[in-house]
């Protein structure tokens, strides 16, 4: 699969997104993904379903090493006496020693960031993180985080679709190193009814979902689709054995200027 690289990681550009997963729906789409194929799986400590995507991913059969795991730190543990004692309980209920990439889920306007981000750089540097990022940022926090940050920030993990310009934030994580990674990319499910995207995927014999993931990923980004159907995760792999014109990219591209003004 192809990745994305940010300051030494390097982030599978299709991921598994599992908020709002629970239970055993969770673990069983977990492991069907990577049974599939999917490398990349997301999740936090507010989705309450760590110990179910541990399970999912045991489950599968896939080699630990070969699967890039992320979670995330809620706002409440962001003081530095809390931050890695939450961290190292979500290890526990992943059931494993390290993750692959530790986020800050939000921004907290009343912890100062320089403190939460020395406990974050703290919790790599003890092995419970290989990458460390941040999530929800704009531009001017992440000025300020890789000020501030002991250890390089891998990413910024931020809501982007065509309906969503991100382009300012794009270009600042691509000036820092950093890998962009889009959240709800399909725009919960709302790009399935955009004419545009259906009239290009019909070029294509794609889906308006699977020309909206490929024009994230031909924008050195990567992309993390949520979904609790089994077969759509077949559907959101489906993008790597075609490419997007230039025009095509310029023309969804447009759909987000429009929709900001």
């Amino acid at each position: 699969m192809n990745v994305v690289e940010g300051n030494g990681a390097r982030i599978p550009a299709i991921g598994l997104g599992t908020w709002e997963l629970r239970g055993r729906t969770c673990a069983r789409i977990v492991e069907q993904a990577l049974r599939l194929g999917y490398r990349h799986i997301d999740t936090a400590q507010i989705y309450d379903n760590e110990r179910e995507v541990g399970e999912g991913l045991r489950a599968s059969g896939i080699k630990r090493d070969d699967v890039f795991l992320t979670t995330k730190v809620w706002t409440t543990h962001f003081m530095a006496k809390d931050l890695e004692r939450s961290a190292k309980e979500s290890l526990a209920r992943l059931r494993m020693a390290e993750v692959d990439l530790l986020l800050l889920h939000w921004p907290h306007p009343h912890v100062p960031l320089a403190e939460t981000l020395g406990a974050l750089a703290r919790v790599k540097q003890a092995g419970l993180a290989r990458h460390i990022g941040v999530s929800n940022f704009n531009v001017a926090l992440i000025e300020e985080a890789v000020a501030a940050c002991p250890e390089p920030l891998a990413c910024d993990q931020v809501e982007y679709h065509p309906y969503l310009s991100q382009a300012d934030v794009i270009e600042a994580c691509a000036r820092h190193g950093m890998a962009f990674v889009a959240y709800s990319p399909i725009a919960k499910g709302r790009v399935k009814g955009d004419r545009a995207l259906a009239r290009i995927g019909d070029r294509y014999r794609k889906t308006a979902a699977q020309v909206c993931l490929r024009w994230l990923v031909q924008q050195n980004v990567s992309a993390i689709p949520r979904t609790s159907k089994l077969e759509r995760l077949q559907e959101n792999l489906d993008i790597f054995d075609f490419e997007l014109s230039d025009e095509d990219m310029r023309e969804i591209s447009a759909i987000g200027r429009a929709a900001a003004r």
